[in-house]
C-alpha cells in the first residue's frame, strides 16, 4: 500500500459519525446564515433602498441604482473567492470558514446602522456599497468552503447526497429572509421605511454567534488533512489553477451561468417586476417565493441522493433544459395577474427545474479538481459566472424592460441565452461519479 493510501486510511478511520454530521451541519448553517444576510439585501433593493439611498425624480433610475449597488458586490466576489480560496488551500477549510462568515456577518449587521440619504448625503450610498462589497468578499469564499467541507468528509457513496447539503443554504436563507421582510412589511409603510427595515438587519448578529460557534467546534476535512501529511499543498493555488486548470475553471464560470442568473430573475428581481409592473400585492409574490423555496428544501437533498444513483451530469443537463423550454410560460402565467399561476410558475421554476442544477453543481464542480487547488478552483470559477449572469441579473432584466417597453420576452430570451452558454459548458464535463477525490 502506498503512502498516500495508508494516510488516507487512517485520516477516514479518525472521522467519527459525530464529526461527520457536524461538519455537514456546520456547512448547511454557515451557508443558510451567508444566504440569509445576502437575499435579504436583494429583497430590500427594490422595496427600500431605492428611496432611502439612492433617492431620484426617476423611480426606474432609482431602482436601477439600487440593483446596481446589489450587483456590484458579485463582481467583488471572485476577488473574495481568490483571498479566501488561497487561504484555504494553504491553511485549510475551518479557518476560512470562520473568517468568511465573520466579515460578511459584520457588514451586514452595519447595514442595520447605516443613516440614509437624508441624514448624511452622498456618504450613505457610499458606506452602503462599502458593506456591500464586504458581503461579496465574503460570500465568494464562503460557498466553495461549505462545499469543500461536505463534500471532503463524504465518501464515494454519498457525495452527491453531501454535496447537496450546503446548497440547500440558498432556498433556507431565502426563506428567512422573505420571511422577515413578510413579517416588517406589515408595518406602517413610515414605520417600515423609518426602522423596520433594519431590524433583520441588526438581529443577523444572533444567527452569526450560533453559526461561527458551529463552526469553531469542527475539525479539518480528512481530504484536506491528507493533503497536509503527504505534502501535497500547492505553492500558489490560483497560480498553479489558471497553469494547468483553466479549462475547468472555464467550464465551471459558464456551467454556472443557468445556476445562477434565471433564479435571481425568478426570485429577487421578479418582486420588483411583479409588484411595480404587473400590481400583485408585496405580500403574494414574497408568499410565492416562500413556498417555491419550501419545495426547494424538500428537492435539494432527494436530487443529491438521486445523483448517487444516476450521476451529478444528467440531472444538471436536465435542469438547464428544463430551464430554458420554461422562460417564456414562466412570463406569461406571470402576465395572467393571478395569484394563483404566480405561485404555480415560481414553484415549477426555483422548486422543481432548478432545484436539480443546485442540489449537484457543488458536488459536480469539486470532482473536476484536485485536493491542492479544489477550494481556488471552484471558488474562482464559481464566481466568475456569478459576476457575468448572477448579480447582474436584476439590473439587466429591468434595463431590457425599459428598453423594449415592459416586455417581457427579452427577459425570457436572456434566461434562454444563460442556459444555452451552460448546455455547451456542460457537454466538456467528465463525470466521476464512483471516483476517489
Amino acid at each position: 500500500m502506498s503512502q498516500q493510501a495508508q494516510v488516507r486510511t487512517v485520516v477516514q478511520h479518525e472521522v467519527s459519525k459525530k464529526v461527520t454530521n457536524r461538519a455537514l451541519l456546520a456547512s448547511m448553517i454557515g451557508s443558510s446564515i451567508e444566504w440569509f444576510d445576502f437575499f435579504l439585501y436583494g429583497s430590500l433593493a427594490a422595496l427600500v433602498f431605492n428611496k432611502l439611498f439612492f433617492p431620484t425624480h426617476d423611480p426606474v433610475v432609482g431602482l436601477l441604482l439600487s440593483y446596481l449597488s446589489f450587483g456590484l458586490s458579485f463582481f467583488i466576489r471572485p476577488l473574495g473567492g481568490v483571498i479566501f480560496s488561497h487561504i484555504g488551500d494553504k491553511i485549510g477549510r475551518k479557518r476560512t470558514l470562520v473568517l468568511t462568515l465573520s466579515l460578511m456577518g459584520g457588514a451586514t449587521f452595519l447595514i442595520g446602522l447605516l443613516p440614509d440619504y437624508n441624514a448624511i448625503g452622498i456618504w450613505a450610498p457610499i458606506l452602503l456599497i462599502t458593506m456591500r462589497l464586504l458581503q461579496g468578499l465574503g460570500i465568494g469564499g464562503e460557498w466553495g468552503g461549505s462545499v469543500l467541507l461536505a463534500v471532503e468528509y463524504s465518501n464515494p457513496k454519498n457525495r452527491g447526497f453531501f454535496g447537496s447539503i450546503p446548497q440547500l443554504g440558498v432556498p433556507v436563507g431565502m426563506v428567512l429572509g422573505t420571511v422577515a421582510i413578510s413579517l416588517i412589511n406589515n408595518l406602517p409603510e413610515s414605520q417600515f421605511l423609518s426602522f423596520g427595515w433594519r431590524i433583520p438587519f441588526i438581529l443577523s448578529a444572533v444567527l452569526i454567534i450560533f453559526g461561527l460557534w458551529i463552526r469553531s467546534g469542527i475539525e479539518e476535512t480528512p481530504a484536506f488533512k491528507e493533503a497536509k501529511e503527504t505534502g501535497n499543498i500547492a505553492k500558489v493555488p490560483l497560480v498553479e489553477t489558471f497553469r494547468h486548470h483553466w479549462k475547468s475553471v472555464l467550464i465551471a464560470a459558464c456551467a454556472k451561468f443557468v445556476e445562477t442568473g434565471p433564479y435571481y430573475i425568478f426570485a429577487t428581481f421578479l418582486i420588483a417586476y411583479a409588484t411595480n409592473y404587473l400590481g400583485y400585492k408585496t405580500s403574494t409574490v414574497l408568499n410565492a417565493v416562500t413556498i417555491a423555496n419550501v419545495v426547494t428544501i424538500i428537492m435539494i437533498p432527494t436530487m443529491g441522493k438521486l445523483s448517487d444513483k444516476v450521476g451529478r451530469k444528467p440531472l444538471y443537463i436536465g435542469g438547464t433544459i428544463g430551464t430554458i423550454l420554461f422562460a417564456y410560460p414562466y412570463f406569461y402565467l406571470l402576465s395572467l395577474k393571478s395569484d394563483l399561476w404566480l405561485t404555480i410558475a415560481t414553484i415549477i421554476a426555483v422548486g422543481i427545474i432548478w432545484a436539480p442544477i443546485e442540489a449537484v453543481m457543488g458536488t459536480m464542480f469539486s470532482e473536476i479538481f484536485s485536493t491542492n487547488i479544489r477550494y481556488t478552483g471552484i471558488s474562482v470559477g464559481n464566481q466568475i459566472g456569478a459576476a457575468v449572469f448572477g448579480g447582474t441579473a436584476p439590473m439587466v432584466a429591468l434595463a431590457l424592460l425599459s428598453a423594449f417597453h415592459n416586455s417581457w420576452v427579452p427577459v425570457a430570451s436572456y434566461i434562454v441565452l444563460a442556459g444555452t452558454i451552460s448546455l455547451i459548458a456542460l457537454v466538456a464535463i467528465k463525470e466521476k461519479r464512483n471516483d476517489e477525490l
